[in-house]
């Protein structure tokens, strides 16, 4: 009692040798109030019998769409989300321990928080470590900080304020990056975006990710999204 609901919001596109760890990792948590809605996004490999056969045990909601992006993946889980907090995980990463605990206490502790992160250790795509991320404390950035820096709260950290989401008016599926224009929709709102020192995911670096293999496209993308912020002081 006392717990808001958390919906954990995952997207997954040809995640085969990946999607079973990630969405254990999130069954797993030992917040007691979430609900875990995955989407799958026209997948040609076996991910779709890999999440059937885990729906069926532990009762997840599961949606299946044509082929659209990720933006459009997290639009169609969050129209079936129902929690006061929205957490985001990536269908190749590791939700480490406690993270929904630790992410959803900060936020009912800082109402002026929309959009909160963390640290992650990147992994290679057999799961061995090859660094992590650290911080002294916890940061808080600005909307100018974010535009100016380029900087985005990425999917497997990402938890938000379901309030703030709305008001943003979810994610734009023609950007199909996700997580750079929601957390400059957001800090644009005026709330704040803080990122807290704490290791919450295992990050997986792999030839599939798209910053590997279709930097091009993400530049075109980021620039998508920043277009709307023209006139900003920061925006050059």
């Amino acid at each position: 009692m006392g717990k808001p609901l958390i919906s954990v919001l995952v997207p997954c596109y040809n995640r085969e040798r990946y999607i079973e760890e990630a969405l254990l990792s999130i069954l797993e948590q030992d917040y007691p109030n979430f609900e875990l809605i995955v989407v799958d996004d026209g997948s040609q490999d076996s991910s779709v019998e890999k999440i059937e056969r885990l729906r069926q045990h532990y009762g997840f909601q599961f949606y299946r769409q044509a082929n659209q992006g990720v933006s459009a993946a997290l639009n169609t889980a969050l129209a079936h989300a129902r929690g006061e907090f929205i957490a985001t995980s990536d269908s190749d990463d590791v939700m480490l321990p406690g993270r929904l605990s630790l992410q959803a206490e900060y936020l009912q502790n800082h109402p002026e928080v929309g959009c909160l992160g963390g640290k992650v250790v990147y992994v290679d795509a057999d799961g061995q470590r090859i660094k992590a991320e650290s911080a002294s404390g916890v940061r808080s950035y600005s909307f100018a900080e974010l535009l100016a820096t380029a900087h985005a709260v990425g999917g497997p950290v990402a938890m938000y304020r379901r309030e703030a989401m709305e008001k943003a008016g979810g994610y734009d599926a023609a950007i199909r990056i996700q997580d750079f224009q929601m957390t400059l929709k957001i800090a644009n709102l005026g709330y704040r975006v803080d990122v807290l020192p704490d290791l919450v995911a295992l990050y997986r670096r792999h030839p599939e990710n798209m910053s590997k293999k279709a930097y091009k496209q993400q530049l075109a993308y980021d620039l998508m999204a920043i277009a709307p912020y023209r006139e900003h002081q920061a925006y050059s």
